[in-house]
Order: C-alpha cells, then sequence, then structure tokens
C-alpha cells in the first residue's frame, strides 16, 4: 500500500484519504495507517480522512487522527466534521478546542445542513430522527421515500426492513444547527459538498452547499462576511492541499471565475425536490472558458484533473 500511494504521489495525488469508518478500512489500526502516512511527508502530500467515528466516540477519533498527523509529519485535513445523534448535540465546543490545541497543520470542511448522506445501515438509522432513501437496487422505486413510511407498508421496523432494502443509500437527520453555525464560524473550516452524483436521489448538498452558504448563512443570518465565505470555498481550499494559481483572482492565475449577486444567490434544492439549480449565479469561468451564461449551462467542458505543487503547499 505504500508503495502504492508513492507512486501516485509521484503522478500528482494530492495525498492520501481514509474512510475508517468504513469498511474494509474500518480494520486498519492507528499504527497501520501512520506506517502508509509516513510516505506524505516527502511528497508533501496531505492527510484526509473520514474519521473513525463522528458520534460518541468523536473526541477519541479525532485525537487518532491528530496522532497520526504528528507521527507522520503531515497536514490533517477531516472530512465534513460533525457530531452526529442527539446526545452529541453541542460537542462541538469541545471538537473545536481540540482543533485549536492541534495547531495549524490541521484543518477541517463542512457542509452546511443537519443531515448527511451514505449508505444504508443500522448504525445510521439508530441514530437519525428521519432516514430517507437515496437509491435501492432491489427496489429502485422507493428512492426519495422515508424509510419509516416503507417500513410501516412492509409491516415492520425500519432496522427491520434494511436488510431487504441493500444494497441503498440513505440521508440521516443526525445533527444540530448550532453545531452547524458554530462549526462554520470557525476559521479553520473550509466548504464541501460531500455530494454524491450517482444518487438516484440526491442529498441537496450536491446541488446547494455554495448558494446556501452564500444566500442562507452569509446574507440572510450574517453567519460570516462575504469575503470570508468566499476565500473557505476558493483560496483557502487551494492553499490546504496545494493548488497554485487556483483559488484567487490574481493576473497569471488560472481563470476559474463565479460571478454572482449577492443580494439574490440561494439555494433552491430541497430534500424533497434535490436536483434544483441554485439563483443567482450569472456566469462561470472554467479555466477560462464560458461554462455558465446568464444561469445556463454552455455545454463547455474546459476542467481538467488538477496535480498537487511538487514543493507542497503553494
Amino acid at each position: 500500500m505504500r508503495d502504492l500511494l508513492v507512486e501516485s504521489l509521484q503522478e500528482g495525488s494530492l495525498g492520501l484519504s481514509t474512510g475508517l469508518f468504513y469498511s474494509p478500512a474500518r480494520a486498519a489500526s492507528t499504527q497501520e495507517v501512520i506506517e502508509i502516512a509516513r510516505s506524505l511527508g516527502t511528497h508533501h502530500g496531505v492527510y484526509a480522512t473520514h474519521m473513525r467515528d463522528e458520534a460518541d466516540q468523536v473526541a477519541t477519533s479525532l485525537q487518532e487522527t491528530f496522532e497520526i498527523g504528528r507521527a507522520a509529519g503531515v497536514s490533517v485535513i477531516v472530512s465534513h466534521h460533525k457530531c452526529k445523534g442527539a446526545r452529541n448535540f453541542g460537542r462541538s465546543v469541545q471538537t473545536l478546542a481540540m482543533f485549536d490545541q492541534a495547531g495549524d497543520s490541521v484543518a477541517l470542511d463542512l457542509y452546511p445542513y443537519t443531515a448527511g448522506s451514505t449508505v444504508l445501515n443500522d448504525e445510521n438509522v439508530s441514530m437519525s430522527s428521519r432516514t430517507v432513501i437515496t437509491w435501492c437496487d432491489p427496489y429502485p422505486q422507493y428512492a426519495g421515500r422515508d424509510l419509516a413510511d416503507v417500513a410501516q407498508e412492509w409491516g415492520c421496523t425500519p432496522l427491520e426492513v434494511i436488510p431487504r432494502l441493500r444494497p441503498a443509500g440513505a440521508i440521516y437527520f443526525t445533527m444540530d444547527e448550532e453545531d452547524i453555525v458554530r462549526i462554520m464560524r470557525y476559521p479553520k473550516t473550509m466548504f464541501g459538498s460531500d455530494g454524491l452524483p450517482e444518487d438516484q436521489h440526491p442529498h441537496p448538498r450536491l446541488w446547494g452547499t455554495f448558494p446556501r452558504v452564500l444566500g442562507s448563512y452569509v446574507r440572510q443570518q450574517g453567519v460570516l462576511g462575504l469575503e470570508d465565505a468566499v476565500h473557505r470555498m476558493t483560496g483557502l481550499s487551494a492553499v490546504r492541499f496545494g493548488l497554485r494559481e487556483r483559488g484567487r483572482v490574481e493576473v497569471g492565475n488560472f481563470a476559474d471565475l463565479c460571478l454572482f449577486d449577492p443580494m439574490t444567490v440561494l439555494d433552491r434544492a430541497t430534500y424533497e425536490e434535490p436536483a434544483q439549480p441554485a439563483v443567482g449565479i450569472q456566469y462561470v469561468f472554467v479555466n477560462g472558458q464560458l461554462a455558465l451564461e446568464r444561469g445556463v449551462p454552455t455545454g463547455v467542458c474546459a476542467g481538467k484533473v488538477l496535480r498537487r505543487a511538487a514543493d507542497g503547499l503553494a
């Protein structure tokens, strides 16, 4: 695995990501991850992780994540940080204090919703106040339906119906709005959609994450200033992932530009109707090519795979 990582880093990969919450990665010990991650240092790669636990053991998982970064001598990004489950609401006070103690080599990202989405499993259903099916191979007609309603139709409990629906995915309502706002205000927090484009009935974050921040949290609620929010989506991310000549409007940089009206920009994607484009976005340029004109896609696809800067962070 270490040899494969080195090969990928030499070819321009940004770093190593883990999903220790999921099988089979959850079988890996902390030391095993450290031994693989050691290769990141000489190639200026980052370690990004969906942690082993984001619920009752969220603090322990953060400690493990920071230990991996320290032992491997690399920068760490905690993917879509959250505190799952009602009994963990408010624990972002504790977790953000841990980020402070971990220093500048650690960062995190967030999507601005109180629900997440992943594969359908017992653990997430048990701590969710509501579960919505996003895709279902045996019964594709259930995409977009509440799991509780399907279970009631079948005359069983939600946990009993799960094995009959899998493989499947779901949206889980497991987070608290106060935690979302608190994490959003934290200076190290970047924004990411964590969107799943292949889902039959996707989470609205796929379509709405960034305009939701700009419209709801910046303009309507005043959680962040406009310039700060834009920086968290662009320049800060480019620096953390080592992408040169990206993320800033600057002479000589690639012309990746989004022109929006700060007075009208807003997400329209909902849990019921997730595939809804935002309003207030007028023009988008990708590598200098016009991709969106007056809110309408042009069909021009000018994107390309990005390589990490060879000498580390920009």
